[in-house]
């Protein structure tokens, strides 16, 4: 698959599948709700301190959980029904908005209850956006997954450029308990189109993983793919700048003479058209130019917004200043969320989602705090700045950590490997397992067989393999052993179906290597330290290769 090929998919092409396009559109609905209650938290801190920290804490007690729980959401995820964690999610994020629209009519909202509430909202999103972002490729084929990605922002920045007015609207004329309401209601429709929908799910053909290892395996394959890792640590860079213009936006609208909630949405309103022009633009940028290169362009688009908004004296210019940040912030987050999507299998997507997101966030999270101190110290103008220098930065940090192509590479699974015919009567938690697979390599293909051994390293230690090494017989030098260790049976068997298309590359090319007669050969043995009677009978012999 070439680069080009999920790129120029039709950019409505995912509104083909019935599904995608119910569950669009009902999340609209629950992204409007969400964005009136963001403006009415926002503002409602306002009245309730003059700390700046404080207010800027709200952004960040909806991003900070994200950053806490996404990584053990997207293991649920990869183990477990989607449909039922996206409900689960809905229905804890449906109660906590009740919950809070009852304390703030009878007006017993603090400063640091409704930073309690708003976290509580924010940690069933974080258990919401991993099989969210998973589903999508549940919900449309691999070829229209770039433009549903892009959809998505499309659908919430259109919300983002009428949400925020409305909602000020609401709190200027009913108070920020309406908006508080609204977004309790706006939980329904989601949570009945979820109901009724029928994903189709693979039939497992191993038992699922435990949490804890699912989270380590997560983890293990992220920390080995150095591309997933350069886009991880880009969007943390670009979250933590980035949201210095989202959390202090309340505090520009405050200090405008005529400031007040209605100026607040407004503002809000305008990031969301420039979100949505950049949504809109996507397609052919990405067309035209590289992944670096957009992603430049959105550090360095959202970097001019933050300055002019800091700088400017107008109102009017500020708002101009919000379009192409909003732009930026689609196009960058949006390239991130596909690259990511793209460059993982199946089996981990969620969790290198969540990872994704926990950096990202969590970098929203860190810049809320450190934005709002900043401004609290030295004047919000000196804050937007100093937020745009480090955009730039951000931008010029591409030099060393160049953001990755995508759609180069086949992650679908090989769906090759049959289960052997094993002689010993094993438990799927039996263990451990070693692994040896022999060859026969010419003199003159030693190098060539190193190469491909240095990639079949890197491809079994992120599938689950722990203490590989390569033997090299001393007596007989043109056979050598491939060795490596896997917990249990349970997770041999993964290991062995995690494999992709790319991945079976490298295989495929070490045996045109082999000189052997037949295929390289494979033994299979489980250690054991002491052999009873019993026990002293031959283990698996010589099997065919996984």
């Amino acid at each position: 698959m070439t680069q080009s090929e999920p790129l120029r998919g039709a950019a409505l092409a995912p509104f083909r599948h019935r599904d995608f396009r119910v569950l669009w559109s009902v999340t609209l609905i629950s992204n409007f709700g969400g964005l009136v209650q963001a403006v009415g938290a926002a503002w409602l801190m306002t009245q309730l301190t003059d700390s700046a920290t404080l207010i800027a804490l709200v952004q960040a007690s909806n991003t900070l959980p994200i950053m806490l729980l996404a990584i053990g959401s997207g293991a649920l995820a990869d183990i477990f029904d989607r449909k039922t964690l996206l409900l689960t999610a809905q229905l804890i994020m449906a109660v906590t908005s009740a919950l809070l629209a009852v304390v703030a009519w009878q007006g017993w909202l603090t400063p640091w209850l409704l930073l309690t509430f708003t976290f509580l909202i924010g940690s069933g999103q974080a258990l919401y956006n991993p099989p969210w972002q998973a589903s999508m490729g549940d919900l449309v084929p691999r070829e229209d997954l770039p433009a549903a990605v892009t959809l998505n922002s499309v659908g919430f920045n259109l919300m983002r450029s009428v949400g925020p007015a409305v909602g000020g609207l609401i709190v200027a004329a009913f108070g920020a308990a309406a908006a508080f309401t609204l977004n309790a209601l706006s939980y329904l429709p989601l949570l009945g189109a979820l109901l009724r929908w029928r994903p189709d799910i693979a039939p497992r053909t191993a038992p699922p993983e435990a949490f804890l290892p699912a989270m380590a395996a997560g983890l293990r394959y992220v920390a080995l793919s150095p591309n997933l890792m350069r886009v991880i640590l880009r969007g943390a860079l670009f979250g933590f700048a980035a949201v210095a213009v989202l959390a202090l936006l309340p505090l520009v609208a405050k200090a405008h003479p005529e400031g007040g909630s209605m100026l607040f949405g407004g503002l809000l309103g305008c990031f969301g058209v420039g979100a949505i022009f950049g949504a809109v633009l996507n397609p052919r940028i990405r067309a035209r130019y590289d992944n670096e290169n957009i992603v430049r362009l959105g550090f360095a688009g959202f970097a001019l917004g933050a300055v002019v908004l800091g700088q400017a004296p107008s109102i009017w210019l500020k708002g101009l200043a919000l379009l192409p940040a909003g732009a930026a912030w689609v196009m960058a987050l949006s390239l991130f969320n596909v690259t990511v999507q793209l460059s993982t299998p199946r089996w981990v997507v969620a969790r290198a989602l969540a990872l994704y997101q926990t950096a990202t966030f969590g970098g929203m999270a860190a810049g809320s705090w450190a934005w709002g101190a900043v401004a609290g110290s030295y004047g919000l103008p000196f804050a937007l700045t100093a937020a745009g220098g480090v955009l730039a930065l951000g931008a010029v940090v591409g030099v060393w950590l160049r953001a990755p192509e995508f759609g180069t590479v086949d992650l679908d699974p090989v769906n090759r490997f049959r289960e052997p015919a094993l002689q010993l009567d094993l438990r799927g938690r039996s263990g451990p397992i070693m692994v040896m697979v022999d060859y026969e390599i010419a003199e003159q293909d030693v190098p060539e067989f190193l190469r491909l051994m240095r990639l079949r390293r890197n491809i079994r230690r992120r599938d689950g393999a722990r203490n590989w090494s390569l033997l090299r017989d001393l007596e007989h030098p043109e056979y050598w052993s491939e060795s490596y260790h896997i917990a249990t049976w349970d997770e041999y068997v993964r290991h062995n179906l995690r494999r992709t298309k790319s991945d079976a590359e490298v295989t495929v090319e070490l045996r045109e290597l082999h000189r052997g007669e037949g295929d390289p050969i494979v033994h299979r043995m489980i250690e054991r330290h002491t052999i009873g009677r019993h026990d002293d009978v031959p283990l698996f012999g010589k099997l065919e290769v996984p």
